[in-house]
């Protein structure tokens, strides 16, 4: 069958199960968009930008566990792309990134609107593609697709120069793709399983540590049984938020700068840590040397490049984790832990999570409310700042694929998008968006994409006209020396949102009227934008000081007792 470049190209996306395509058009991509007229299998998703293009390809990504698809032309259409990649990429996301190139003949003459898209794009894919001739393309595309979604996920892109979409070929139906030089390990070492096995059944206090692999590999199921049959409390870094139910007796909450005391008690008192899909970032340790310093540490993950990267690992197992625990569930028996599970309660009990009782808005009981109300089924997509972290310990999640957020390179302006696209993969699930006024203005014109594709998204807005977790910053590492950080210009954001057609906007300025302004906006079947105007003295607590261990934490929200432990 004779087909152009770009007809192959949707036909292959359409093939992966995908609905949308994420885009905005330009020259280098006009045979692209012209084809999407003969497909019926596809739907294009207008954005405001190329930034929110992938930003909701992500969202949809992360929602759904398909590949998430953007198209961009080139030149500054591709640049556009970049942070959206980088933060897929830093996320382990699999999107899939179309970007049109020049003619292949004008590649190197400076061109107009020509980039080095694979240059500037090669340490932030896995793997990416310029597209020379078009007999490669199909191959290509199927390359990418496998590649995006197998292994470690994450973002691949493809640019195809403007002849090369226009080419006829003679398509014929795909074939499996085989990729010599790229194997995955899915099994993992028998010996190692039995190790791990041995290890968990001897040990006296052990964590499971879970990360976004647990997610990607679609583990939950087996992550549950493993924490129920022996016993185990659970820690999750950010990316690892909704792998296991947060109201479980078993759940510790999150890990980190930011984590719940217990959790940052539980990892550092441990004696052995078995660490599912986590890259031990620089947020969740703290100090290197000061990390489970009791602990034996098991790292179970498919990148073997993880392993060792950060932390020191006594028992390294490569391979994709729900594979690998289902090898290790049947070696294991049921196995009771009285005495540590008796000293966790008691961690809990002793550091619960709180706030004081600062007079006006609390964002901590917005988001405890949300929760409620939801009863911690909603989709949550944050951008980034103090609400990303308050959105983390105070909503109670209760399934995987539930929270999306920028994790890895900290995203200011993922939230609106990401959840434009996230709703468009679950049509028929609650999707919020939580911001900061900050990272609200970055990306608030997909209000209009949101629109256009009936997307009908809450959107939490707290607004303090402050960058507020640089504030935070500013006041313990610069002597409360703020700049940069106030804004004097901000729109009145109700009236902003709701000059878009159909939505709808409410303010909220007293604690009474958080759980009935909330509860009307959650119900009322519109695109909705509920602005708390909160204080800018609000501060993020437990809070890991810089240079300190996990148990250094600061979980007392007085604001003179902290200053005085700094």
């Amino acid at each position: 069958m004779k087909m152009t470049g770009a007809e192959i190209l949707l036909d292959i996306i359409a093939s992966h199960g995908v609905e949308y395509v994420y885009g905005y058009p330009g020259g280098a991509v006009l045979p692209i968009y012209d084809a999407f007229m003969n497909n019926d299998k596809l739907k294009h998703v207008l954005t405001r930008g190329e930034q929110a293009a992938v930003h909701s390809a992500s969202g949809y990504a992360r929602a759904t566990g398909k590949v998430g698809v953007c198209l961009a032309t080139s030149g500054p259409g591709a640049t556009n792309l970049v942070t959206g990649i980088a933060t897929a990429y830093m996320d382990s996301i699999p999107i899939v990134a179309i970007t049109g190139q020049v003619g292949t003949a004008m590649i190197g003459t400076d061109a107009f609107q020509e980039v080095d898209i694979t240059g500037i794009t090669m340490p932030i894919t896995k793997h990416n593609y310029l597209v020379k001739d078009a007999k490669d393309l199909p191959v290509i595309i199927e390359e990418a697709f496998h590649i995006a979604s197998t292994g470690r996920p994450g973002p691949v892109l493809i640019d195809i120069p403007r002849n090369v979409a226009e080419a006829m070929l003679d398509y014929k139906e795909k074939k499996e793709i085989e990729i010599p030089s790229y194997k995955p390990t899915y099994k993992g070492h028998v010996a190692q399983i039995k190790n791990a096995a041995n290890m968990l059944m001897k040990a006296k206090k052990p964590v499971l540590f879970v990360g976004g692999g647990v997610i990607s590999s679609g583990a939950w199921e087996e992550v549950m049984q493993l924490a129920e049959t022996l016993q185990i409390p659970l820690a999750a870094t950010l990316m690892g938020i909704g792998a296991f139910p947060m109201n479980h007796q078993l759940s510790l909450g999150m890990v980190g700068m930011h984590g719940h005391p217990a959790a940052n008690y539980a990892v550092n008192e441990c004696d052995l840590l078995v660490s599912l899909g986590v890259r031990f970032g620089d947020r969740v340790t703290g100090k290197i040397s000061k990390f489970a310093p009791n602990a034996k540490i098991v790292h179970i993950d498919i990148d073997p490049a993880e392993i060792g990267k950060n932390v020191r690992v006594d028992l390294p197992i490569v391979g994709d984790i729900k594979t690998v625990l289902d090898e290790l569930l049947k070696l294991i028996e049921e196995k009771e832990n009285p005495l540590w599970l008796e000293h966790i309660a008691d961690l809990k009990q002793k550091y619960p999570m709180s706030y004081g009782n600062r007079s006006g808005v609390r964002p901590q009981f917005v988001l405890e409310t949300l929760s409620k109300l939801t009863k911690g089924e909603a989709y949550i997509c944050t951008d980034v700042g103090q609400h990303q972290m308050w959105a983390a310990q105070y909503y109670q999640f209760m399934q995987p694929r539930h929270f999306i957020s920028s994790g890895g390179l900290g995203t200011m302006g993922y939230g609106v998008p990401a959840a434009v696209g996230a709703q468009m993969g679950a049509p028929d699930q609650l999707v919020v968006s939580v911001s900061g006024d900050g990272s609200f203005q970055m990306n608030f014109a997909e209000i209009a994409t949101a629109v256009e594709q009936g997307a009908k998204i809450k959107m939490l807005l707290f607004n303090n006209s402050t960058l507020s977790l640089v504030r935070q910053l500013q006041h313990f590492q610069c002597d409360k020396r703020y700049n940069g950080i106030t804004f004097t210009g901000n729109p009145d954001f109700v009236q902003l949102a709701t000059a878009y057609p159909g939505v709808v906007g409410y303010r909220i300025t007293k604690n009474e009227d958080v759980e009935r302004v909330m509860e009307e906006a959650l119900s009322n079947g519109k695109i909705t934008l509920i602005e708390c105007v909160v204080s800018n003295e609000e501060m993020v607590y437990p809070v890991v000081p810089s240079g300190c261990g996990l148990a250094d934490m600061i979980h007392n929200p007085c604001l003179e007792e902290v200053i005085e432990q700094y």
